[in-house]
Formats: C-alpha cells, sequence, structure tokens
C-alpha cells in the first residue's frame, strides 16, 4: 500500500512539472515558438544541409555553405544507426523550451529520489535545480546543445549514486549508461567534461571511503567496473558522432596551430590562453549566484534605456567639448553591467534561498556526500575565475588533458548548479529527519549560518559602494565624476534591491527552519513556504530573461530570413526588439535572394554589410566566404585572420579572387550594394607554375602575392606529389564545373598538356576521394587552404566525393554497443526479477 501510495505522489510530481514548464511558456499552447539568435544562425549556415536532405532523403556529411566549406558534423548533421538520439528526440517531444524545462524538473526528481528517497525534497530540489537562472538565459540565447546535455546531468549523476551509495548494481548500470549516451547524443563535449571534473571529486570519496574501510573495497572495485562498463558502452553508442568530431576537431581551431605567430606557436594544441579564458567570472562576481544583480544584470538589461537617456541629458548639460565626448565615450561600456567579463547576457543565479540551503547542506548532510560536493565545488568556483585565478588556470590549460579545446571559463558554474540542489536538499533532509543530529547541534548551525549569511547582506547593503564599487576600471579612468557618480547611484539601487529581496528570502527560510526544529511548525508546510519562496524568487528573476517576448508567431522562427517587407510584417513585429533584427535585414536578404535567383552557379558571395564572421543571412541564399561557428577549419581562419578580417586593398581582392567570390556586397544594412567580382578564379583553374614555401606561414604570405591564376603555392612537404609530374602551361586549357552538389563535384577539363588543376574548394585530408576517369588519384593541397590535382593532357572528367570512413565504422560500433546495451540491461532486469521470484530455501 504505501509502495502504490509513493507512486502516486511520483506520478503527481511529474504532472506538476509539466505543469511548471506549461505555465511558464504559455505562448507555445498558442502555437507560437521561441525567438533564438543562435538558432536563427543555425538554420541560416544548414540550409544547404536541410535543403539536401529534403531533396535527396539522406545526409550529406559536407557544406559549402559557410568559410568557403566545411564538414557538417557540428551543423545538425544525423548519422544513420544513432539510435541513442532518436531516443533523445523521443525524450524531448514537448514543445520547445516546455521540453527543456520539464527535463530538467524530472531528472532531478530521479536524482533526488536516489539521494533521499523521498519524494517531497526530490520535488523541491527538482524546482531549485530547474529554475537556475542560468539555464534560462542559454535557452533565451539558442543554446539548445547546451542545455539539453545539462538536463541529463542529474539523472547520469543519479546512476552513479545507484551504483557506488546504493549498491544497486544492475538499476545503476542501466540508469548511468542510458544517460551518459543521451548526454553525449546532446553533443556538447565541454559540457560534461565540466561534469565529470567535479564527478571526479566523487570517485576520489568513494576510494577514500574503501581505503578507510567505511565501505568494502571489494564494492568499490565492483562499482567502479560497473560505471567504467556504463560510460563505455555510452561513449560506443556515440561512436559516430565521437568519432567524426575527433577527427575534424584536429583540423578545427580546437586543433593544432599551424602558424607561428606573435600569440601563437605551431604545434601546440587548443587555442591560445586569451582566447580561453575571455568570458572569466570576477572573484566578487561569483557572488551572483546567491544576489543576481550583484554586478548587473544582463548588457543590455531594458533598464539601460532608461539610464542611457539620463546620461545623454547629463552629457548635454555638462559637456562642453569634443575631446571631453572623445574621453566619455572611450571610458563607455554597458550601463547595466559592470562585471569582468567582456559581457552578459545575465548573471548565474542559483537563487537565495538555495545557497543558503546548501551552505547549511555541508553541516548537516553526511559525510559521504558532504567533501566531494564541496571539493568539486570548491574547483569549478576557482575555475570560473579564469584569468582571475592564473595559478590553477594555468595548470590546467597546460596539464589537465582536453581542458584547452574550451572556452568561457565561467560556464562551468553548472556544475556548482547541480550541486548546490542536491548538497541543499540532502542537508535539509537530515534536518529534519536525522534524529543523530542533536537539536542543540542543529539550531547551533542554523544560528551561525543564518547570522553569518544575513550579516554578509547587511554589510553589502551598508558598505556595498566601497566593497563592489560598482564601476569598472575603464570608467574610473575614463568617467567625469559627474557620469561616475550617477552610474554609481543607479547601479546600487539596482543591487540594494536585489540584496534586500534575499534578506526576506533568507530571513523567511531560516525561520521556517527554526519553527520547524521547534515543532512550532509542520515538516510538510515547511517544506511548502521554502519551496514558495525559492519557486517566486527564482521564477520572478527569470522572467527577466526569458519572458513572452522572447516567443513569436512560428512563421519567423521558422523562416526568419525575411526578404519582403510589408505593412502586415510590420504590424506582427510591433515593438518586439527579438524581431527587429528581421525587419534591419530584409534589404540584405532581398538583395540575396536577387543574386541566387538571377546566377544559379556555384560560387561564393562576401557580405561586409552584416559583419563577414558573424552572420548566416548570406549562407541562407548563397555560399558564403564568411559565417557563424566556432568551430571552423583551423586553415580557413588563419587565412580570414590574414587578408579578410583586417582588409588589405590588394591582398584581400586576392584572397576573395582565390576563394571564387562572384559578388560582393557592400554599403549599409538599408541600403546594400552589389559590386560583381569579374575577376574570381571560378570554381577550378589550371595552372604550370608552382611555388614551394618552406613553412605554413611562408605559404599563407605567398598566397597574398602570387597570381593565383597562373601559380600555385605549394608546401615543400608536398613536394614528392610532383616527382615524374611535369607541368606545361597552355593556354587554351579548360576546367569547368559540370555538376555541383556539397558532396559530389564533377568537372571537365580539355588540355594539350600536363596541368595542375587548382578548385576553389577547401582541402580537408579526411573523406575526400578524387578520382580522373573513374580511377581515384591522390590530391595535394595548394594555396594553404585548397584541393589541387594533377591532370594528364587530353580531355578528362573529374569528379570529387565526400565519403567520410570514419562515418561507417561507426555505424557499426555505435549499433553493436547500443545493442549490448539492450541485451545486458535485459539480462540484468530478468536476474532480478527471477531473483526475486525464487522461493527461500529451508534449511
Amino acid at each position: 500500500m504505501a509502495k502504490n501510495k509513493n507512486l502516486v505522489y511520483i506520478a503527481i510530481s511529474i504532472v506538476a512539472f509539466l505543469v511548471l514548464a506549461f505555465l511558464y511558456s504559455t505562448p507555445v499552447l498558442t502555437g507560437k515558438q521561441l525567438f533564438q539568435h543562435d538558432i536563427v544562425q543555425y538554420r541560416g549556415g544548414a540550409k544547404e544541409l536541410i535543403d539536401y536532405r529534403e531533396s535527396f532523403d539522406k545526409e550529406t556529411y559536407w557544406s559549402d555553405s559557410m568559410f568557403g566549406g566545411m564538414p557538417t558534423y557540428q551543423m545538425g548533421s544525423r548519422f544513420e544507426g544513432d539510435i541513442i538520439k532518436k531516443v533523445d528526440s523521443y525524450l524531448n517531444i514537448l514543445p520547445r523550451p516546455v521540453n527543456y524545462m520539464f527535463l530538467l524538473f524530472a531528472g532531478f526528481f530521479l536524482l533526488g529520489m536516489v539521494a533521499v528517497r523521498n519524494w517531497k525534497y526530490a520535488l523541491l530540489g527538482a524546482t531549485f535545480f530547474g529554475l537556475s537562472t542560468y539555464f534560462y538565459i542559454i535557452i533565451a540565447a539558442g543554446h539548445n546543445g547546451k542545455v539539453n546535455t545539462i538536463e541529463y546531468f542529474a539523472p547520469l549523476l543519479a546512476g552513479i549514486l545507484l551504483v557506488y551509495i546504493r549498491k544497486k548494481y544492475i538499476l545503476g548500470f542501466i540508469v548511468t549508461t542510458l544517460f551518459f549516451g543521451l548526454q553525449v547524443a546532446a553533443n556538447h563535449p565541454q559540457m560534461t567534461y565540466y561534469l565529470f571534473l567535479g564527478l571526479g571529486f566523487l570517485f576520489v570519496s568513494e576510494l577514500i571511503r574503501a581505503l578507510m574501510k567505511i565501505v568494502p573495497m571489494k564494492h568499490f572495485l565492483i562499482s567502479s567496473g560497473i560505471i567504467a562498463g556504463a560510460l563505455a558502452i555510452g561513449v560506443g553508442m556515440n561512436s559516430q558522432r565521437i568519432m567524426a568530431n575527433s577527427e575534424y576537431i584536429k583540423e578545427t581551431v580546437r586543433g593544432k596551430q599551424i602558424l607561428n605567430t606573435e600569440n601563437h606557436t605551431a604545434g601546440n594544441s587548443g587555442m591560445d590562453k586569451a582566447s580561453i579564458l575571455n568570458w572569466s567570472y570576477g572573484r566578487l562576481e561569483t557572488l551572483n549566484l546567491f544576489i543576481p544583480r550583484l554586478m548587473g544584470g544582463a548588457s543590455n538589461a531594458p533598464e539601460g534605456e532608461k539610464m542611457m537617456g539620463e546620461i545623454q541629458e547629463l552629457v548635454q548639460q555638462n559637456v562642453g567639448s569634443q575631446a571631453e565626448m572623445d574621453r566619455i565615450s572611450q571610458g563607455f561600456g554597458s550601463t547595466t553591467y559592470w562585471g569582468e567579463q567582456p559581457g552578459t547576457s545575465g548573471p548565474a543565479y542559483q537563487g537565495a534561498v538555495v545557497c543558503f540551503l546548501a551552505l547549511l547542506g555541508f553541516f548537516f548532510a553526511p559525510k559521504k556526500y558532504r567533501y566531494w560536493v564541496l571539493g568539486a565545488t570548491i574547483l569549478t568556483i576557482l575555475l570560473a575565475w579564469g584569468s582571475n585565478f592564473m595559478p590553477l588556470s594555468d595548470f590546467f590549460i597546460d596539464y589537465v588533458p582536453f581542458y584547452s579545446k574550451f572556452r568561457a571559463p565561467s560556464s562551468i558554474l553548472v556544475v556548482v548548479e547541480l550541486l548546490f540542489p542536491l548538497i541543499a536538499i540532502i542537508g535539509l533532509y537530515k534536518f529534519f529527519t536525522d534524529s543523530k543530529l542533536t537539536e542543540e547541534y542543529k539550531k547551533k548551525i542554523l544560528l551561525y549560518v543564518s547570522g553569518g549569511t544575513l550579516g554578509l547582506l547587511l554589510i553589502l547593503l551598508i558598505f556595498g559602494k566601497g566593497i563592489l564599487g560598482f564601476a569598472t576600471d575603464t570608467e574610473q579612468q575614463y568617467l567625469p565624476p559627474f557620469l561616475l557618480d550617477y552610474l554609481v547611484s543607479e547601479r546600487y539601487k539596482m543591487f540594494s534591491a536585489d540584496a534586500i529581496k534575499a534578506l526576506i528570502y533568507v530571513g523567511i527560510t531560516a525561520a521556517v527552519l527554526f519553527l520547524g526544529l521547534k515543532q512550532k511548525l509542520n515538516q510538510n508546510i515547511a517544506l511548502l513556504i521554502i519551496g514558495a519562496v525559492s519557486l517566486f524568487d527564482l521564477w520572478s528573476v527569470n522572467r527577466n530573461y526569458l519572458n513572452d517576448k522572447n516567443y513569436v508567431d512560428a512563421i519567423f522562427a521558422e523562416n526568419p530570413f525575411q526578404t519582403e517587407g510589408t505593412d502586415y510584417l510590420a504590424e506582427k513585429v510591433g515593438d518586439n526588439p527579438n524581431l527587429q533584427s528581421i525587419l534591419a535585414s530584409i534589404p540584405v536578404n532581398k538583395t540575396l535572394e536577387t543574386i541566387a535567383q538571377k546566377d544559379t552557379k556555384h560560387y561564393r558571395v562576401y557580405n561586409q554589410v552584416l559583419g563577414v564572421t558573424g552572420e548566416t543571412n548570406t549562407s541562407y541564399f548563397r555560399p558564403s566566404v564568411g559565417g557563424y561557428h566556432a568551430v571552423r577549419l583551423r586553415r580557413y581562419d588563419d587565412l580570414m585572420n590574414a587578408y579578410i578580417t583586417q582588409p588589405d586593398s590588394v591582398k584581400t581582392p586576392k584572397i576573395l579572387n582565390l576563394l571564387n567570390t562572384k559578388y560582393m556586397i557592400f554599403g549599409k544594412p538599408s541600403e546594400p550594394q552589389v559590386v560583381p567580382n569579374p575577376n574570381a578564379n571560378g570554381n577550378a583553374w589550371f595552372v604550370s607554375n608552382l611555388k614551394f614555401a618552406n613553412n605554413p606561414n611562408e605559404e599563407i604570405a605567398l598566397v597574398g602575392e602570387i597570381d593565383s591564376k597562373k601559380t600555385a603555392v605549394i608546401n615543400v612537404d608536398d613536394k614528392k606529389y610532383f616527382n615524374g609530374k611535369n607541368l606545361q602551361p597552355d593556354s587554351t586549357a579548360t576546367i569547368n564545373l559540370t555538376k555541383y552538389e556539397p558532396n559530389v563535384l564533377e568537372f571537365k577539363s580539355s588540355s594539350k598538356t600536363p596541368q595542375l588543376a587548382v578548385f576553389s574548394e577547401i582541402y580537408y585530408p579526411h573523406g575526400w576521394k578524387v578520382s580522373v576517369d573513374g580511377k581515384e588519384v591522390d590530391y595535394v593541397k595548394a594555396d594553404y587552404l585548397l584541393r589541387a590535382v594533377h591532370v594528364p593532357a587530353g580531355s578528362h572528367n573529374i569528379k570529387m566525393v565526400f565519403e567520410p570512413q570514419v562515418i561507417e565504422n561507426g555505424k557499426w560500433i555505435s549499433l553493436i554497443c547500443f545493442a549490448l546495451f539492450v541485451l545486458l540491461s535485459a539480462g540484468g532486469i530478468y536476474f532480478v526479477y527471477r531473483k526475486k521470484e525464487q522461493p527461500a530455501t529451508i534449511r
């Protein structure tokens, strides 16, 4: 009976999660969809991939849409045999973002049930975790892969705890394997990497407990073996994705450096330290886990408009010279964010109630949780500081494998956002139920932690201007006193409003705990009050970053690249700031559409109007010289940095010609100007002159100097390719593209002499196969980043096909591992069932 009753409460909790998720996202009930900046960019960059999939009912693993061409592994490609990803899609079947919220709640509920085995505390913890502000910020921005990965954090930890703590080996294996496989399938390795940095403390904790004979060493070894097996199968189920990305990543900006520069050393792996440590959290800024606007909210928070208007009035009244105006311009940043990051969409607010309860949890929770959670929390906070704590950052970048592959260290705080709710509910559960903790001890700890927390808040409220400053170093250097005084005053108001709220929320929570301790308040009522206060707190803060304004009519979300401006469209856009960019981009989009309709051949477009590396509008209509992607090919990035992001009037046109840039767009977004480029090299051309470069630096420098239509730059390491291959000029030689698909290109050539055919296609050493008249031949890298093939005299058919062997190899490993998971799980369940069915033996 008790078991059935518990199942009812669990079912009610699941329904509650659905209700909460839909209540937060009510616009989806009317058919509206989230408008997310990064998803808009994805739609543009993946347009060629999506069109190919719809036209041919199969996948292309190469697309020419961005940055001259690149694999689609990080652009939403699908893998045949990727069953675990299908499971993920079924779990995320609810409309976005209801799906994310529901799974965040439900996943932590499972963790809570494993940790405390009480549905009330699990339900409370689920709201603590599922309403963490950072999640709503990244949902609004469109970081769907990141939140998709995070939603499997809690159930994965639940599976590991089932094995190590609960000794439920079979169930723990199933849960761990499934949710680790799902997390890897969500495809945000950075988040998974950070989680396992934290979980390393759990492993060490269990090892120490075994060495101290608190638990049997046999149990530790069995548990560790089961977890290792589960993780191995979870990886195996994602073999296609992992193997393809592992191969790809080596050729990207996350792989080894090629050039020797002031900031880079050839052969070094990963990004440079400046790139890695960008978006480092300030030390004091960490307190915004507890007070949301300690350093302000988002860089472009709505309050900023009002403040900017008042600042303009102050400037008009007090500034009398252009020199003073120029100085003010130098010092001005965001009005609503004054932390140490370059900018932010909002704080990583965990909740005043949650942080307070987490502090208590470190005193009340059992040692088997307390120490590893504390260790993981401290490490991740110190790593989040990044450039503000260089001894640790230097060590991790230089010595810890893969750490240098990731940027934005502040995002490691997701580990804290998982562990604080966990230690909070474990400590709260022990506070109310553990008779081994004396009332005197509970009272003393509650008094000390409450007094310390409230005292800190009062100190910050009273002395905050001196402690927090409320102005950046740059602002203090350049802004005149009248502007600094205004900014400090307004920012202090923002901070103090949130600090007072935190004071109230912590005060209520402490009072409830004290009354519960004195048995003057029922435990259930106490939990209800704590839950309501925390829910109100987090809900109200989150609405600043994800609210009804983030939802738009489906037509805008599904087709953000509008080409016709109408009164109806303007009316639908209204004053929605998320849609203003759609209206602003219409003239450019119309220009791109016109180009695409008039010239249907294969070429690229250089769009300077929208910014070469920050848009995919161009890619939506035509292949682009630029794009928007964090993991582009290293060689292309090098060329961009050398010649395109900082244009040179002589050399940049040469590079654009090399990239078959047939059209260039200049001017303003409202009045774009199309400039045809008659000098583009075309899709392919013959050269008979070679210039050998001794190293990559010389190679890339020569590319900007040569006449690429007559000469090709070849690295000296590839000189052997030309042994026995005689090249002779022929002014009548021709080579033309006869068929274009993103993963299949065919050319027809004619030449009286042997030639080197250079293709305006990006060199990638894995997966591309080249054949001449049906016979596969080797190809070589030319001009630092293009493909080139020796073509004998005569008429020939040349074909390029992208058929990465890694996809086929990975498919079978994925299928075998998924089948192994199913078989082991079924066998384990059968074993447990049979064991329960066996009658007790009478002796």
